[in-house]
């Protein structure tokens, strides 16, 4: 039961990579900035990473990685689909603060993952996600810092 309970834990983490994967790699395409699009790309990389941790963990524990590119909810989807109204008006305040919305789900992912499933999370599981929701902050951290810094501008 633990050792399930761990790889579903895992997996949800997956399917949170892979909807950061698709976003960012959207939107390193769709946006003309050159700062946006190494962000974006960095973002997509850094995921790609955590994902292949997480495959690679789920297999060492005799589990099977989520397969394909699921998505986490609705929410996520609406995130997205407000990040290409942002591209469509070529807002960088719009597309910053849906992409600062987006990152805070991953963050709170991580956090939830972390504490609310200790006791079915070996030392070594704990520490990988402890480092990728680290990661996710950072990135989470650049981005707040850009559209801040937009918000200033504006205000």
């Amino acid at each position: 039961m633990k050792q399930e309970k761990a790889v579903e834990v895992f997996n949800s983490l997956i399917t949170i990579n892979n909807n950061r994967i698709e976003g960012y790699e959207t939107a390193s395409k769709e946006t003309t900035d050159a700062d946006l699009k190494s962000l974006f790309f960095h973002l997509a990389q850094s995921s790609l990473k955590c994902k292949r941790e997480l495959i690679y963990e789920i297999r060492k524990m005799g589990g099977e990685p989520l397969e394909g590119d699921g998505t986490i909810s609705n929410t996520f989807s609406q995130v997205w689909t407000d990040i290409k109204g942002a591209f469509t008006k070529h807002d960088r305040l719009s597309l910053l603060k849906s992409c600062a919305y987006d990152e805070n789900v991953a963050v709170d992912a991580y956090y939830d993952s972390l504490n609310n499933n200790l006791a079915f999370l070996g030392a070594e599981q704990q520490t990988i996600l402890n480092k990728q929701y680290l990661s996710v902050s950072a990135g989470l951290s650049k981005i707040q810092a850009l559209r801040d810094s937009l918000v200033e501008v504006h205000s």
